[in-house]
């Protein structure tokens, strides 16, 4: 390997951290790491006074240009968009879970809460917050004053401290709480169902248009009771299989109708409660997860 390409690999894990939590999909984020690597090899680094600046300068600018491209595109996207998972191998590395169990920043939920943020606001918080540059070297990496970079920074602090949820994630919780909405799925009562979720719970189905899926979230215990009720009625003849994994580091629940995954589920906790269910449908977003997964038999969390 010569130098250039070993140097660029040396930082490739951390140019697709940032891309993804950028993106949210993997895929997206492969793309930009290639294309900054295009640029990276057409580029003598013997010039360069930094090169890991330069590095994720070109990847953070990359990476923006494409989610206000995507932000755009979602405005039209039917129903709810959320993130797509990551698995094992696509940073480049073959087991990424070790690294998903120590980082919040790559959870799910939290993902999904970025979502809140608008593209430049997102870029500096993650560089400032996330990638622990200062004001200063962020803005520089942005392009624009130091003040600016400041007010986006906070501007992303607020919008995600509204967005939190109200107790510390728990993944004991959380294992626990799918455990019981499978026994639950698996005989399906209002009185049961309902017990599960917190009365303020909310449902959030990504379908894109091409799988069946709310078209926008779903709030309240008694309406989400009624609503598991009726997909496990209509899925009952199918005789649906579930499965335990790790998402991001975050306890998951896989859903499979024969042998194809129809649904990658998972939650906040309030308490003993379930406060918010995140119910990923589409299948091109699935088909990665898909490519991955083993047997679909059921699995315990044990």
């Amino acid at each position: 390997m010569d130098p250039q390409t070993a140097l660029f690999q040396q930082h490739r894990q951390r140019l697709f951290g940032l891309a993804y939590r950028m993106l949210g999909t993997p895929g997206d984020a492969e793309d930009v790491v290639h294309d900054a690597w295009l640029r990276w090899h057409a580029r003598d680094a013997g010039q360069l006074d930094d090169p890991a600046a330069w590095l994720v300068t070109v990847t953070t600018r990359l990476a923006l240009d494409r989610l206000r491209r995507a932000r755009t595109e979602r405005e039209h996207y039917v129903g709810p968009w959320l993130p797509e998972p990551l698995v094992a191998g696509a940073s480049g590395d073959a087991a990424p879970d070790e690294v998903l169990e120590r980082d919040q920043t790559l959870t799910l939920s939290f993902l999904t809460l970025l979502e809140r943020l608008t593209p430049e606001e997102r870029a500096a918080f993650l560089l400032y917050d996330v990638f622990d540059y200062s004001h200063a070297e962020a803005a520089a990496i942005l392009g624009v004053a130091e003040s600016a970079c400041r007010q986006r920074v906070h501007r992303a602090k607020v919008r995600l401290r509204e967005g939190r949820p109200r107790f510390q994630v728990d993944r004991q919780a959380q294992r626990q709480l799918l455990q019981r909405f499978v026994a639950a799925m698996e005989r399906p009562s209002l009185d049961t169902l309902r017990a599960l979720f917190a009365e303020d719970a909310v449902h959030v189905a990504d379908g894109g248009g091409v799988a069946t899926a709310t078209l926008r979230p779903l709030r309240g215990a008694a309406r989400l009771a009624l609503l598991y009720r009726q997909i496990a009625e209509n899925m009952r003849p199918a005789g649906p299989r579930y499965a335990f994994a790790a998402l991001n580091g975050e306890p998951a629940l896989l859903v499979f109708v024969g042998d194809r995954l129809v649904t990658a589920m998972w939650i906040e906790v309030d308490g003993d409660r379930i406060a918010a269910v995140h119910a990923l449908r589409h299948p091109g977003k699935l088909a990665r997860l898909q490519a991955v997964t083993e047997s679909p038999a059921p699995t315990s969390l044990h």
